[in-house]
Order: structure tokens, then C-alpha cells, then sequence
């Protein structure tokens, strides 16, 4: 990641002299907010305040756990490097829009300076005070624009073959998050599967032993000896 530029927009966001907690945070996850603000040489309050200010961006998210000795809540922060590439892609479109404005305006505008005072002004500003510094009285002399419009056109290349780079960056990221939640939905789904299974089995009715129809097995005792068979005493009774 491009993390100068990360550390410049953090500074621009936060104030002056934050931008070094990207180092502190760059490629870890659910750094402790204590040594955080152990390494910045900050109160956990002004570190707050500075993840407070990128985590309203997206730049930052967090979890917290209660302390069981403590009773308070700790919080731990990780970076978010597909929303920190995606707001450095915006800061970069938007600079690149302003300086191609000023481009154009070099190109088909006249400006004017007084050497003395420094000062350089349009073509209006200059009509309003008839060509006049407003400071000293001098005339004003007319600009030569061939190197301003020069320095501004290598400053827009330098700009657009940065941005190909976070593009090409933002990319490979959002592919790799593609691949991580990609392979948590596969184990998950596999951990569904293997849940039915297992509940399938238990559900599984227990196979019943075939029931007995002899006349020993349905009375629970099988004949003594000496005991007359049924059959034989129905005889004796009909002679």
C-alpha cells in the first residue's frame, strides 16, 4: 500500500503529526488501543480522538472486550486497507481534476505579476486596478505561462501513473477479500452439511426384533414336565 500517501491523508484528516499510527496499525488486526497510545507517546484519550476522526472516513473499524479485573471496555483497531486504498483513489481523482482545471486556465487565460511585491493576479483583478499593483503603484507585467504550464502537465503525469498503481493495488485487494469470503462461505456450507448429517443419523429409527407367535413365547413360560399340552386336555374332555 502506498503508505506515505496513506500517512499524508492521515495527517490532513486527524492533524498534524497522526499519520504515524498507520505504521502501528499497517498489516495487523485488533491492535490494543493502550499500546497504541503507548507508542504515539499519547494519552488513550487523544489517541481515541484520532481513531474517533478515521473511523467516521471507514478507515478504521474496531471490537472491544470488558476488562474482568477492570471492569471497563478495551478497544482494539484494525485498518482497513480496501477503504484506505478507495479514499486514497478519491483524494488522487480529485486532485487531478483540480489540476487540470489550473491547466486549462494556463492555457487559455493571462495572468499578471509585480516582481517587487511578488504578487501575481488574472486578467480581471488586473483591469480593476488598471494594470497597477495595489501594493506599490507599478505596473503590472504579463506572465509568461511555458513553464507553469509545463511544471503542471509533469505533475498530472506523475499523478496519473500514481493512481494506476492504487488502482492496480485496490484491485488486487478487493480480490483477495473476494477469496477470503469465498472460502468462508465454503466452510461454512461444509459445516451446514456435516450438521445434517449428524442430525440425520440421529433421527435414524432403531430397527425392532421380530415378535414371537408360538403359543410358549405368547404366554412367557415354556411347559413343565409332567404338565398335560393343551390339545391333549381338550380329549380327556370329550370322552
Amino acid at each position: 500500500m502506498q503508505i506515505n500517501i496513506l500517512k499524508n491523508l492521515v495527517d490532513e484528516m486527524a492533524g498534524a503529526g497522526t499519520g504515524t499510527i498507520v505504521d502501528i496499525l499497517f498489516d495487523k488486526d485488533d491492535v490494543n488501543e493502550f499500546l497504541i497510545a503507548k507508542k504515539m507517546d499519547l494519552t488513550i484519550n487523544q489517541v481515541r480522538n484520532i481513531l474517533y476522526k478515521l473511523s467516521a472516513e471507514g478507515l478504521v473499524s474496531f471490537t472491544r472486550k470488558k476488562d474482568k479485573k477492570k471492569g471497563w471496555y478495551i478497544y482494539f483497531w484494525t485498518l482497513d486497507k480496501e477503504k484506505c486504498l478507495r479514499k486514497i483513489e478519491g483524494e488522487y481523482i480529485k486532485k487531478l481534476s483540480e489540476l487540470k482545471q489550473t491547466l486549462s486556465d494556463r492555457e487559455n487565460k493571462r495572468y499578471y505579476n509585480c516582481k517587487g511585491c511578488n504578487i501575481e493576479v488574472g486578467e480581471e483583478k488586473a483591469l480593476e486596478s488598471d494594470f497597477s499593483c495595489d501594493e506599490c503603484t507599478e505596473v503590472y507585467e504579463l506572465v509568461d505561462n511555458t513553464n507553469a504550464i509545463r511544471d503542471i502537465k509533469g505533475k498530472i503525469t506523475k499523478k496519473e501513473n500514481e493512481l494506476k498503481e492504487i488502482k492496480s493495488e485496490l484491485e488486487m485487494e478487493r480480490e483477495r477479500l473476494n477469496k477470503k469470503k469465498e472460502k468462508k462461505r465454503a466452510a461454512t456450507a461444509k459445516k451446514e452439511v456435516k450438521s445434517k448429517k449428524k442430525g440425520a443419523l440421529k433421527e435414524k429409527p432403531k430397527s425392532k426384533k421380530p415378535l414371537h407367535t408360538t403359543a410358549s413365547a405368547k404366554s412367557g413360560r415354556k411347559a413343565t414336565k409332567g404338565e398335560p399340552k393343551k390339545g391333549s386336555a381338550q380329549k380327556s374332555r370329550k370322552k
